[in-house]
């Protein structure tokens, strides 16, 4: 593969661009590359010649950069956003950015302009070498001679380009660009931006303000401005990406805890008028009243006996009941489930839990009677569900990885693409299978589409994510459409589908922290970003969207913005 052709560099830097390519392309160099040298010398020129031409489409592989961060102004947790952006991940974090990072092993390259006029230098240096630390990751790095980060950053084994060095400049064509520049003093150094006047304790002034900057301020800020700080940095990534103060007053609210100054919630609510969501409620970390369910992995609506009841499990297979209505603890089931994979409901309302090894597990709704006497001897066999759910043990021999249940079907779906549904008729179990996607299977969701004119059980559809970046749709027993729902470059990490009150939606949860929200009837969409990487979504019957993160359970209803 040639890609397109690449311009020369200016000011005679032909010699140091042909080593910065030689560097990309040679798969022994050292991962972290820095380039050095005296002010004005030349190296934000070079770095700017790399990055507009590794940045086009249909660039070599070899060539390619796939993040850049001018650090002008900024910290570490700064442009880990910025990064985590650019690479289709969600990161909180600097560190959160190296977990992501280090789980996908595909080829990255990053380069980090202008460090020695960041905000945080010696942050921002510890960064830059952790990322190298990952064999598929090169880092090239800007810094200026003579700083404290350049003596660090250019310690073996780092790969050093001296700017001041002769040998980096063509003389020649160094002379032909100097004597067609206009002449000019000393490079001044930047000027530190600032945000003025405005006022960390007033969630108004933060919402209007450059976001970047007010994360810079609350970042340095040793106060809690109310509980404004903690929930500013909790979704700052998200705040920094949205334009309009209203959805940023909405982000913001979502992410706001129950220490924060009590007027606090009432002032967001209003700010985020006109945005396309309006917070119903929230559960943040630490929250006590009522109390933070824990880290979201697994959320499912309920039905049946535990309609109005979300179900919620944690990192450590604990499964919660909280209300719907108001996010407040109902109960939780008895028995962990070790590290769960994916939960779901069924129409009665007992819930169906998959550990991360493959097990399937079955947990009776709390409040379903028990047989006694007679009936309870005459009722000694397995239940429906309880021959449904040895079938499906039985027969996958492929470990499932997620499931979804709709009306009389179960559907599972395996690392190798494939969906398996199982559908119960006249006291049979039906299986289907089906391979939709490249590589695993991520999420799945199900919903009864009802039948116009007919009442009972409605046409059973399955929408499946996958590791492939797209979403699809299928029938059990039919063919599946031969196009995705949506695609996109990143994992999907979430799905819920729903026939509400406003008719079938579908909810799309992706690895980059976007959650999109399809209304299928008219092709509405609503996207929400809470900042952080998003495990599990649920889809309730009046049409409100639970979004779960390690940090947050929030309660979303759509809202009709006039244009």
């Amino acid at each position: 593969m040639t890609g397109p052709a690449w311009s020369r560099p200016a000011a005679g830097r032909e010699p140091a661009a042909a080593a910065l390519l030689a560097w990309l392309s040679d798969a022994g160099a050292p991962r972290l590359c820095v380039v050095t040298g005296s002010a004005g010398c030349g190296k934000s020129s070079l770095l700017a010649w790399l990055i507009g031409h590794g940045t086009r489409d249909g660039e070599r592989p070899e060539r390619r950069v796939h993040g850049f961060v001018p650090l002008a102004g900024q910290t570490a947790l700064t442009a880990a956003w910025t990064l985590a952006r650019q690479l289709s991940v969600a990161a909180r974090t600097p560190g959160e950015l190296l977990t992501a990072l280090s789980a996908d092993d595909r080829r990255t390259v990053l380069v980090l302009p202008e460090l020695h006029a960041a905000e945080d230098p010696a942050a921002l240096a510890e960064l830059a070498a952790r990322l190298a630390e990952s064999p598929h990751v090169r880092v090239l790095v800007e810094v200026r001679s003579g700083s404290a980060e350049a003596g660090t950053l250019t310690r073996p084994p780092s790969a050093v380009m001296d700017l001041d060095e002769t040998r980096w400049t063509d003389p020649e064509r160094y002379a032909a660009w100097t004597a067609g520049r206009p002449a000019t003093g000393p490079v001044p150094p930047p000027e530190p931006e600032t945000v003025g006047t405005v006022d960390l304790d007033d969630p108004a002034a933060v919402c209007a303000a450059d976001p970047w900057q007010v994360s810079v301020r609350y970042e340095r800020s040793g106060d809690g401005h109310g509980g404004l700080r903690a929930a500013w940095l909790r979704a700052g990534a998200s705040l920094t990406h949205e334009p309009n103060p209203a959805d940023r007053a909405m982000v913001l609210l979502a992410a706001l805890g129950d220490e924060a100054d009590p007027r606090l919630p009432d002032r967001l609510a209003g700010l985020a008028d006109g945005a396309a969501w309006r917070v119903v409620w929230r559960r943040v970390r630490g929250d006590v009243r009522p109390p933070w369910p824990g880290p979201a992995r697994a959320l499912s609506s309920g039905h049946g006996r535990l309609a109005g009841t979300a179900v919620v499990a944690d990192h450590q297979g604990t499964v919660r009941l909280v209300g719907e209505a108001d996010g407040a603890p109902v109960g939780r089931l008895p028995e962990p489930v070790g590290r769960v994979a994916a939960l779901t409901v069924t129409a009665g309302g007992d819930v169906l839990v998959l550990d991360t090894l493959g097990g399937l597990h079955l947990r009776p709704a709390p409040a379903a009677p028990r047989a006694t006497g007679l009936a309870a001897l005459l009722e000694d066999g397995p239940t429906p569900l309880e021959r449904l759910v040895e079938t499906v043990r039985a027969r996958l021999r492929n470990r499932p990885r997620t499931l979804a249940a709709c009306g009389d079907v179960l559907t599972v779906a395996d690392d190798t693409g494939h969906l398996h549904a199982f559908v119960c008729r006249d006291g049979e179990t039906v299986p289907s299978t089906v391979r939709l996607h490249e590589g695993a299977v991520t999420a799945l969701a199900a919903l009864d589409l009802a039948a116009p004119g007919e009442d009972g059980p409605g046409i059973p559809l399955v929408y499946s994510g996958g590791a492939d970046g797209k979403v699809r749709a299928w029938g059990p027993g039919a063919e599946p459409l031969a196009v995705p729902v949506r695609s996109r470059t990143c994992p999907v990490t979430a799905l819920a589908a729903a026939a509400t009150g406003t008719g079938p939606v579908l909810a799309v949860g992706w690895a980059d922290g976007l959650v999109e929200h399809h209304r299928l009837d008219d092709g509405t969409v609503r996207a929400y970003r809470p900042g952080l990487a998003v495990h599990a979504l649920a889809l309730t019957d009046s049409g409100d969207l639970l979004v779960g993160t390690d940090e947050t359970l929030v309660c979303l209803r759509p809202v009709t913005v006039a244009p």
